[in-house]
C-alpha cells in the first residue's frame, strides 16, 4: 500500500498502539498530544511509561502538541481521546483539518452531555453545514465539511487490549461506517497477519458495543472483587450482553452486531482481561475501596463510568430495562453496597430467559 500521512489524536495507550502500527507499515504517522508537556517527554525519552510501558517509539514517529503542525499534511486522522473529551479536542481541530480527510475513531464511550457516540460528536463538531462564502454558517463553529459532502467517518472497534497489540499478538477488529470504500480502505489499512480487520455497516451498533461493554465489565470487576466466581461471571456477561443488545435495537442498531467481535467478542476481552481498566475499577470497588480512591490507582481513563450515566439515560429515554446497568450506577453513584446490588439481582421476579 502507498504510504500515507497519517495523525494520531492522542497520547494514550490506545492511541500509541495505532501510531506504532501505522508507523511499522511504512505511513508516516504524526502523534498529538493534548498536554505540551507530556509530549516533550514523549519526545525526550521516546517512550510512553505512562499508558505503555516497555515499548519504545521509534524516531520516523513524530510527535507534537500544536494542532496546526499535526493536521498539516494529514489524509487520515485517527481519534483515540476518550469519549468525554473528544468533543473539546475536536474543537481545537475545526478550522485545521481540511473538509476531505476521513476521521476514524477508536473511543469507546457515550458523551454524557448529548449522549452522542464519538464519530456523531465528530460529525457535530467537524462536518458542520458553511455559508455561501465558504466560512462556517452563523452558529456552526469551525471546519466543516461543505455542505452535501458530509466528512468520511468511521469507527474502529473489536477486542483490542493495547498491551497485547503492542506485542503484535493475534487480534481482530471491525472497520465501521456507512461510508463503504472507506471502511474497506481502513480493513487493508490495518490488515496485517497478526491482525485481521473485518466491516460492518451498523456503525451506531458498533459504537453502542462498544461503549456499553465497558459498564458490564465494571460489574465484572465487582463480582472479582468479591470473590463471587466464575460462573457469576459468566452469567453476568450473558445477561449483560442481553440487556446492551436491548437497548441497541431499541436505538435502531442491528442485533447481530452485539453477536460479533464488536460486541460479545470485545465485551469478553473487557470482562475477563485482568488489564482492563474497567474491570480493575470494579474490582477495586468490589473490595470496598470508594470510586474516586479506586480512579486514583487506574493510569488512564476508565471509560466506564462516565458511560454508566448516558447508559442510565438512554435506557429511560428508550423504555428499556437494564438491571445489571441500574445496579452498576447505584453502586457507583448512590453509595449501595456491592453486596446489596448483587442481592438485588439474584432475587428479582423469576422469568423466562429472554436474550435481546
Amino acid at each position: 500500500m502507498e504510504s500515507r500521512n497519517i495523525t494520531v489524536l492522542g497520547d494514550g495507550a490506545m492511541a500509541t498502539v495505532c501510531a506504532l502500527h501505522l508507523d511499522s507499515l511504512g505511513h508516516r504517522v504524526t502523534t498529538w498530544g493534548p498536554f505540551a508537556e507530556h509530549v516533550e517527554l514523549l519526545l525526550k525519552t521516546r517512550r510512553n511509561d505512562k499508558y505503555l510501558p516497555g515499548i519504545p517509539l521509534p524516531e520516523s514517529l513524530r510527535l507534537t502538541a500544536d494542532e496546526s503542525q499535526a493536521a498539516a499534511e494529514a489524509d487520515l486522522i485517527v481519534l483515540a481521546i476518550p469519549t468525554q473529551f473528544v468533543r473539546p479536542v475536536c474543537e481545537r481541530f475545526a478550522g485545521h483539518v481540511a473538509d476531505e480527510v476521513p476521521i476514524v475513531s477508536v473511543a469507546k464511550g457515550i458523551e454524557n452531555e448529548t449522549l452522542l457516540c464519538p464519530t456523531q460528536i465528530v460529525a457535530e463538531v467537524l462536518s458542520r453545514p458553511r455559508g455561501t462564502n465558504g466560512r462556517p454558517a452563523p452558529g456552526a463553529g469551525g471546519g466543516g465539511a461543505s455542505p452535501g459532502r458530509p466528512r468520511p467517518i468511521a469507527a474502529l472497534s473489536g477486542p483490542s487490549i493495547a498491551k497485547e497489540l503492542a506485542r503484535c499478538l493475534p487480534a481482530t477488529l471491525c472497520a465501521a461506517g456507512e461510508n463503504r470504500p472507506l471502511i474497506e480502505d481502513l480493513q487493508a489499512l490495518f490488515t496485517t497477519q497478526w491482525l485481521r480487520v473485518y466491516t460492518n455497516p451498523d456503525l451506531l451498533g458498533v459504537e453502542l458495543a462498544g461503549a456499553t461493554k465497558n459498564v458490564i465489565a465494571l460489574a465484572a470487576g465487582i463480582l472479582d472483587g468479591l470473590h463471587a466466581g466464575y460462573n457469576a461471571k459468566s452469567a453476568l456477561l450473558a445477561r449483560g450482553l442481553s440487556e446492551i443488545t436491548r437497548l441497541g435495537t431499541a436505538m435502531g442498531a442491528e442485533a447481530e452486531t452485539f453477536f460479533g467481535i464488536t460486541g460479545v467478542g470485545d465485551l469478553a476481552t473487557t470482562c475477563f482481561c485482568p488489564e482492563g481498566r474497567n474491570r480493575t475499577c470494579g474490582e477495586l470497588l468490589g473490595k470496598g475501596i470508594k470510586l474516586e480512591d479506586a480512579l486514583q490507582q487506574i493510569h488512564g481513563v476508565v471509560e466506564g463510568v462516565a458511560t454508566t450515566r448516558s447508559v442510565m439515560r438512554l435506557a429511560e429515554r428508550h423504555n428499556v430495562e437494564m438491571p445489571i446497568t441500574a445496579a452498576v450506577h447505584d453502586v457507583l453513584f448512590a453509595g449501595l453496597d456491592p453486596i446489596d446490588a448483587i442481592s438485588q439481582l439474584m432475587t428479582r421476579s423469576p422469568k423466562r430467559e429472554r436474550v435481546g
